[in-house]
């Protein structure tokens, strides 16, 4: 008996994913804002893997003009299009390595939040009870945690690195995914197949992660988009505050130098070239997940 449900659960899936993924294509080609943030999350990749090459200079080089005198807060030109900060260095190739670091946390940092949302949710909508009960309130006590204060003890706890900023997003972000999941878990767990999967003795991580997985991964994936952006925009708050990776150049980074050497309003192409990155990167992002939630959600096609 099992094996006719795998048989119809397995048609079933293939045929609804290929349904989504048809879907949500068609929307993006017909949506050209989501068109357009799709290209242009493109072109944040490819920058993000060869920004070795693209960048002109080393972000940590000093220049110099002909008389040796090192080019402080120079503005755009043919040699330094973002123009200079106050130490002669490339904004324009600090601009293009800090697209890395806001891809990697960005990335990283939603796939660990998804996968930890989708496992507790899943768990917790399937089971019920006291478990339902205690992941519930666990989730609670995190949404209660401010983030910023809790970045900063972190920090203070550990060495500020680009690692530890991707595991505080992650320890206080995965609380939404974990809601949202399990609502739609109360669902699903209540559908003939799941009931049929149970009848035939199928064990409860078979029924979880073969049968409920497959219906809450386009709600989890959808999460996961929005929770790029959330991602980006807590390392670039963390960074500007003076608590993100020495090490390593971002965004908020530079804007966070700019700020602290007195040059927020005299430099304005040390400030603009970072600020406007991340608001292209973030509504790239939306624009590609509002496509994705019309997919998911059929309310919002009939509009």
């Amino acid at each position: 008996m099992e094996e006719v449900i795998d048989k119809k659960s397995n048609t079933f899936k293939r045929a609804k994913n290929k349904g989504t993924l048809r879907l949500f294509l068609d929307n993006l080609v017909r949506d050209k804002l989501a068109l357009t943030g799709a290209i242009l999350i493109m072109l944040f990749l490819i920058v993000a893997i060869f920004g070795d090459v693209i960048a002109p200079y080393d972000v940590e080089e000093m220049h110099r003009d002909s008389s040796g005198e090192i080019k402080k807060v120079e503005k755009p030109s043919s040699d330094h299009w973002f123009g200079t900060t106050n130490y002669g260095r490339d904004v324009y190739s600090q601009v293009i390595a800090g697209t890395r670091t806001a891809m990697i946390v960005g990335g990283l940092a939603a796939i660990l939040v998804t996968l930890a949302g989708t496992t507790i949710g899943i768990v917790s909508g399937y089971f019920g009870g006291w478990i339902d009960s205690l992941l519930m309130r666990i989730v609670d006590i995190f949404y209660a945690i401010p983030f910023i204060p809790f970045v900063i003890v972190l920090v203070a706890l550990m060495k500020p690195s680009l690692w530890n900023v991707i595991l505080a997003v992650s320890l206080l972000s995965w609380r939404t995914v974990a809601r949202l999941v399990r609502s739609q878990v109360l669902s699903v767990s209540q559908r003939p197949f799941i009931k049929a999967a149970r009848v035939s003795g199928a064990s409860n991580g078979r029924i979880m992660f073969k049968y409920i997985l497959p219906n809450v991964v386009p709600i989890a994936l959808l999460e996961m988009a929005f929770m790029v952006n959330y991602a980006i925009t807590a390392e670039a708050s963390i960074a500007f505050l003076g608590f993100g990776d020495p090490d390593a150049t971002s965004w908020g980074q530079i804007i966070h130098y700019a700020f602290i050497n007195g040059y927020s309003r005299e430099a304005w192409w040390w400030i603009a070239p970072p600020g406007i990155a991340i608001v292209l990167l973030l509504v790239s992002v939306f624009f590609v997940a509002r496509s994705l939630e019309e997919v998911v959600n059929p309310r919002l096609r009939k509009r």
